[in-house]
């Protein structure tokens, strides 16, 4: 009889043990929004109806100095590791470049915190967008390698590709099945909503089958990413609340960004972005070229009704993601996960200002009234992301704040005591995954599967729960597609280009990046530029920007011949017709004696011509942000070639002599 008590005395203990570990450790909800803009929710400055991200907020930690990786694949890639893209192999995005940094696939040199979650005891579910292999369809068990279920997760609904319709998504995926026909079946399919309804679901079921033991939950919505897709009953709440146009909502959002108690003595709203005009001013010199293809778009005021439709478009996007989000904490106070579960929501980068000043026009039907309907694919453009990332400059792919700042709100009822606070430590998105592995006390692998892992990059972020200060060993580095960064204390250099030189700014004062200090502090340049290319040897992210690799062969070899001059058109200019929009507008004079060709040089590394100018001849032509041009003899001999941003630069190539010293 005393064995037999000893005996269930031990069982009861184990099981207490057991329970005790379980309850202790957390679950974890991370959240991703996909091209939102630092102030578009209301607990961050937005006018956009956001009550359940604003409840978590006002209940938790709302984060100022937040990093991603300014990009879709970079940003999920660094997010799920705990490492920089390219040591994952997703410097870039999709394409092979058959180099360890940009291979368009994350690889076995990584781990998921989905793989270390469940060796640790997790359950790991998925719903939303993956966007982290080339493989976007599987022919054989091969082409899934990269997928979520054979990258750790039990369960999965979402979709592979970056981006697609919500009414009937591309490369809709179960688990490793075509899940196309859930959508095709359903006359009310909306992605946004079947994200939040799987998530919902997986709580349930975890809860009702695996209750001893915790989750890991990553929910990656596509909203708001184009094409613009929303219910028109959202949709009509906002129409009309944008007539004021972008300029007046800047100022508004800057006005509640200092209500609501953000830093705002080192910050400062920026000027508009320069090849964005002013609201009262768009289509003064005609339909912009964007909206060619609307129907009945003839006068300036039709261009701005057409634009505010597009900005409500996203809104409404956005408080339907944050509706589902609702449903999501719903089920979690329902099944009683609700205290003992982190939640984190950020974005994986700044708002998108693809393509042109007004954004996109394509789609079955163009005209006013079907734009958000399933019938139409549209983007809401560079003036609206200008807005949407108040008060910082620049956009998504970008490495100035606009492009790389994100909200991050940190909610936690049983680990996180404080509420409605700020936390202004820097932090970047490769503290993810040490922040999850910490609190749910698994230890990170230097082996898995047989493969060596490639050590943690990021710091755990539990220590700013309770608002001790963060302690790293190195600065924090950015690049993609040849735009770079890096943050050291109270300096980030930036260099938004390949070929740009460093811009160096105090973001203890000056957050929003207005007063370039590089030449007032060379030597501060010169370290963080050491420290940045010895980053990038180490972290796979040399040879930089390998889809321009015909670029790097002309600098070597090609010499300079005379001087070619750019000048950006002053504000309030007139801009050619010609001009695309989402760029700056230049004006190129040739002072040489020869005839010369303008090439644009893609994101694939392919020249485009765009034609000939005679010697003292001068064109205007509008250039897509952020990209090269090359400029050639007529027998297409490379002279040299330049970025373009708010300020085109020229750099002549060297002489052959020269480039060997």
């Amino acid at each position: 009889m005393t064995i037999l008590r000893s005996l269930i005395a031990l069982i009861i203990l184990a099981i207490s043990s057991s329970s005790a570990m379980a309850a202790d450790r957390p679950n974890v909800i991370l959240i991703m929004a996909d091209d939102m803009g630092f102030s578009d929710i209301g607990c961050y400055g937005g006018e956009i109806s956001t009550p359940n991200l604003d409840q978590l907020a006002s209940n938790g930690l709302r984060y100022t100095h937040f990093y991603n990786g300014a990009r879709c694949c970079p940003t999920r890639a660094a997010l799920l590791t705990g490492l920089y893209a390219h040591q994952a192999g997703m410097g870039g995005m999709e394409p092979d470049h058959g180099i360890p940094g940009y291979r368009g696939n994350i690889n076995r040199q990584c781990v998921t915190i989905a793989e270390a979650l469940r060796r640790g005891g997790y359950g790991t579910y998925m719903s939303g967008k993956w966007h982290l292999t080339n493989k976007r369809t599987a022919k054989t068990p091969e082409d899934r390698d990269n997928w979520p279920n054979q990258r750790g997760f039990d369960q999965f609904y979402g979709t592979i590709a970056g981006a697609g319709s919500f009414f009937l998504p591309a490369t809709l995926t179960r688990d490793n099945e075509d899940a196309f026909a859930e959508a095709q079946d359903d006359p009310n399919y909306y992605y946004t909503d079947a994200i939040s309804e799987n998530a919902s679901k997986y709580i349930k079921g975890h809860t009702t089958n695996s209750a001893e033991e915790p989750f890991f939950l990553y929910v990656a919505y596509t909203a708001p990413h184009w094409p613009m897709h929303a219910p028109e009953h959202i949709v009509q709440k906002y129409l009309g609340k944008y007539r004021g146009g972008w300029d007046e909502l800047r100022k508004n959002r800057w006005s509640r960004i200092a209500e609501l108690g953000f830093p705002v003595d080192s910050w400062k709203l920026t000027e508009r972005t320069p090849f964005i005009p002013a609201w009262n001013d768009l289509a003064a010199d005609g339909i912009p070229k964007e909206l060619a293809q609307v129907p009945g778009i003839d006068s300036p005021d039709k261009v701005r009704e057409v634009m505010d439709r597009r900005m409500a478009i996203y809104a409404a996007m956005v408080e339907q993601m944050d509706t589902g989000i609702g449903r999501i904490v719903n089920t979690l106070k329902e099944t009683g996960q609700f205290e003992n579960t982190l939640v984190l929501f950020l974005a994986d980068n700044g708002g998108c200002a693809e393509y042109g000043i007004c954004g996109f026009t394509h789609g079955e039907e163009k005209a006013l009234e079907f734009q958000g309907t399933a019938k139409s694919f549209v983007s809401y453009g560079a003036g609206w992301a200008n807005a949407s990332n108040t008060p910082f400059r620049f956009f998504k792919h970008d490495t100035y704040e606009g492009g790389i700042s994100t909200p991050l709100i940190a909610h936690w009822p049983a680990g996180i005591n404080a509420k409605e606070e700020f936390r202004h430590q820097t932090a970047h998105i490769i503290d993810v995954m040490p922040t999850v592995l910490d609190v749910a006390k698994v230890d990170y692998p230097v082996e898995f599967d047989g493969n060596e892992i490639t050590p943690l990059e990021g710091i755990s972020l539990t220590g700013t729960f309770t608002d001790k200060p963060l302690s790293r060993d190195e600065p924090l580095f950015w690049e993609h597609h040849g735009n770079r960064a890096v943050r050291d204390g109270k300096w980030k250099a930036v260099a938004n280009g390949e070929f740009r030189d460093w811009e160096l700014y105090d973001i203890s004062k000056d957050r929003s990046e207005t007063q370039n200090l590089a030449e007032e502090f060379p030597a501060i340049v010169k370290k963080m530029d050491k420290q940045w290319w010895a980053w990038a040897k180490r972290a796979n992210v040399l040879p930089m920007n390998p889809g321009r690799k015909n670029l790097a062969e002309i600098k070597k070899t090609a010499k300079p011949m005379g001087e070619i001059k750019f000048i950006t058109l002053a504000d309030g200019q007139k801009a050619p017709k010609s001009g695309n929009g989402a760029a700056s507008q230049i004006v190129v004079e040739n002072k040489l004696k020869i005839a010369v060709r303008l090439w644009w040089v893609n994101l694939a590394g392919e020249p485009v011509a765009y034609g000939e100018i005679a010697p003292g001849e001068s064109r205007s032509q509008g250039t897509y942000h952020n990209h090269t041009w090359l400029i050639t003899d007529t027998k297409d001999k490379p002279i040299g070639y330049f970025v373009t941003d708010s300020v085109p630069r020229f750099v002549r190539l060297k002489p052959e002599k020269e480039a060997k010293k």
